[in-house]
């Protein structure tokens, strides 16, 4: 309520125009690349997909990849290549992600998922597949 009344002053100030440029763009800019980068670290071929008999929360959690982003890894804050971490342990602060990243490497193995951002599909139960358990990715080509 406080931020919506605020928000109004700001219309009664500036205009509507002003707070959708100064306030409303960059909010879904922000909130874009947000969503964008949240659903590229949890989707990737080799990732299993669980229905909610065989699901639980460290099953979840490690279905995730840490993708490597360059220099854009600073600007999100390394949320992109931390962020197996960050579902493991996520009220720790962002800074201190890179320190447990490379302390759980080690300690996860063959768990811990590192991928290239190339291609992302849906996976689902197949015609002879079982309509519950665990799914994994199929090439079928």
């Amino acid at each position: 309520m406080a931020v919506m009344y605020g928000l109004y002053h700001l219309v009664a100030a500036n205009g509507l125009v002003w707070l959708v440029c100064y306030y409303g763009v960059p909010l879904l800019v922000v909130n874009g690349f947000l969503a964008l980068i949240i659903y590229l670290q949890q989707t990737h071929s080799s990732l299993p997909h669980y229905d909610s008999s065989e699901w639980d929360w460290l099953r979840g959690a490690l279905t995730t990849v840490d993708r490597d982003y360059g220099f854009l890894n600073k600007v999100f804050h390394n949320i992109t290549h931390t962020y197996v971490s960050h579902h493991l342990f996520s009220t720790m602060p962002h800074y201190h992600a890179r320190e447990a990243t490379n302390v759980i490497k080690p300690l996860l193995g063959e768990y811990y998922q590192y991928r290239e951002v190339k291609e992302c599909i849906c996976v689902e139960a197949g015609e002879g597949d079982q309509k519950k358990g665990v799914f994994w990715y199929k090439n079928k080509f």
